[in-house]
């Protein structure tokens, strides 16, 4: 099997499991941090049963954090894309659009009547700097590349689900661990503050998700191995650093 499979997802008890993951993964992290979580536990599985029941008729509260999930999955890939070699980018291009369809399509459908759910911006290469300079201009590879990519972007996939599920994430902990993630991955810094290093270790769990998606929706994907390794050896780095 392929990550093309995942194209053929439609219905709401289709993708509960891809809500499922995506919410463990909000909880372990803020979990992690200590973040207050209000009722977001309790929301994801009454959100979880809803979807594996094919209902899209929850409490705006639920429906939001589905809702916003969904959406900053399908805008995820381009962006992340957009970070590494040009043979990567077009190879993905055409599973990325119809998956980017397949999940706004079904967002779409919890979104309804809500008050504005918003699509997150994630950051291309060229809005990130360093020393003036594109991020990654200031890296080589492609583990090096995505690694940087991952730091940056699945901070910012966090920040947005976890707020419109209910999670307060301070921004002064948001902005200092961009701007060290930033610095350290492009060699210009040489450790993270203990908290930053924390939280960059607590995302960098999505190896987790890879492998979760992977075994939930049978792929057996060369490239979700691939991503999964990646991701799982930054974790263990970060996990074994004095800085």
């Amino acid at each position: 099997m392929t990550v093309l499979r995942l194209a053929a997802l439609r219905t709401p008890e289709e993708f509960a499991d891809w809500y499922r993951i995506g919410a463990d993964y909000v909880v372990h992290v803020a979990d992690g941090m200590e973040l207050e979580l209000g009722s977001f536990r309790e929301d994801a599985a009454a959100g979880v049963d809803a979807m594996r029941a094919g209902r899209t008729d929850v409490e705006p509260r639920i429906a939001r954090s589905i809702a916003a999930t969904l959406l900053a999955d399908a805008a995820f890939s381009e962006p992340f894309c957009e970070w590494l070699p040009l043979w990567y980018e077009l190879a993905l291009a055409g599973p990325v659009t119809l998956a980017d369809y397949r999940l706004t399509r079904l967002a779409r459908a919890y979104a309804g009547d809500l008050p504005h759910v918003s699509v997150p911006h994630f950051s291309t290469p060229n809005d990130v700097l360093v020393e003036g300079r594109p991020a990654l201009e200031h890296v080589s590879g492609f583990a090096e590349r995505f690694v940087l990519a991952d730091a940056v972007l699945h901070l910012e996939w966090f920040v947005h689900v976890a707020r419109e599920s209910g999670v307060d994430v301070p921004q002064t902990l948001v902005s200092r661990t961009r701007a060290e993630t930033v610095a350290y991955y492009a060699g210009r810094r040489e450790s993270l503050s203990p908290d930053v290093r924390r939280f960059q270790r607590l995302l960098f769990a999505d190896d987790a998700w890879v492998r979760d998606i992977d075994e939930k929706y049978g792929l057996d994907s060369t490239l979700f191995d691939v991503w999964e390794r990646l991701l799982r050896r930054a974790r263990r780095e970060l996990e074994h650093s004095d800085g």
